[in-house]
């Protein structure tokens, strides 16, 4: 990574940092003395990043930016802005974070959220990529994309993510050999459940599918919907600290060498998803089917 004139403050780009896991890898970035740009949807969320930074002690250089990862405008001007202030130097990293989940049984999830999952999880980090790329080749920088294991083993009733997540593994893979004539780095974490407020958010999105399914949609997949929530409730409860996240997006921004991916999962988990992706799909179908009954 290039940093000639930066050495002591380079830069990064953090999309999805109001809250969650983008706060947390912003915060941390922070500490190391990093340039923050932080992408956050209003002045009030970037005001209370900034808060959280000093609170904790921290010589803060977080600098809010509000950004639509949807809004083409949007993502152009944050662009612009950042391009003034890091001058000549570009810009030493961008760590794809925002993203959503959208749940539920496919046949009764509203097109209308599906197709926002995907412009959220999927094309609004391809659009940011694309708009940052100019200064990131200036400082020969990295790239981190958030993925899942969902984007390893797709998950009955989490379709919607878990199709956005396996396409960001593509857009990842593809990316990567890219960009490496210019010694562009492209990394991918993959977390399983992470202690965050989107178990918060998922709770809602049930609540919100229960009330747009048809009358039928709700009969059919009536015990389905319960068992979801209660599935939430475990993977909340059993959810790994985001300080598991935040070390690997660190190694992936300041290592020698970054990793093209990084499984973060209890060691059970390392084995288990790798071993997930080449089992028959049989086996694993009848798996997953005993999960979630």
């Amino acid at each position: 990574m290039h940093m000639s004139n930066q050495t002591k403050h380079p830069s990064v780009l953090i999309t999805g940092a109001s809250t969650g896991l983008g706060a947390a890898c912003a915060l941390e970035m922070d500490r190391l003395g990093w340039r923050v740009y932080a992408g956050v949807r209003t002045q009030e969320a970037g005001k209370q990043l900034a808060d959280s930074a000093r609170a904790i002690g921290n010589e803060s250089r977080i600098v809010p930016i509000i950004i639509d990862v949807t809004n083409k405008e949007s993502i152009a001007a944050a662009a612009n802005t950042i391009e003034q202030t890091v001058g000549p130097d570009g810009l030493d990293a961008l760590v794809n974070n925002a993203g959503i989940a959208v749940s539920g049984p496919l046949e009764i999830v509203a097109i209308e959220r599906i197709r926002h999952q995907l412009e959220v999880n999927l094309i609004g980090q391809v659009a940011v990529t694309q708009a940052m790329l100019p200064m990131l080749r200036v400082a020969r920088g990295r790239i981190v994309n958030m993925g899942s294991v969902s984007g390893l083993v797709a998950s009955p009733f989490l379709g919607p993510y878990c199709m956005s997540k396996f396409a960001l593994e593509a857009f990842s893979d593809s990316l990567r050999v890219e960009l490496a004539h210019w010694g562009i780095s492209v990394s991918l974490v993959e977390p399983v459940s992470i202690k965050s407020d989107i178990w918060e958010k998922a709770q809602e999105d049930i609540e919100r599918l229960k009330a747009e399914a048809t009358p039928e949609g709700r009969e059919l997949y009536s015990d389905v919907i319960e068992k979801m929530s209660q599935v939430i409730s475990e993977s909340e409860r059993t959810a790994l600290p985001v300080e598991k996240v935040t070390r690997a997006v660190r190694h992936a921004l300041t290592a020698r060498r970054a990793k093209t991916r990084y499984l973060v999962s209890l060691p059970l988990g390392k084995l288990l998803f790798p071993l997930f992706r080449v089992m028959p799909d049989r086996m694993r179908d009848w798996i997953l089917r005993r999960i979630i009954k």
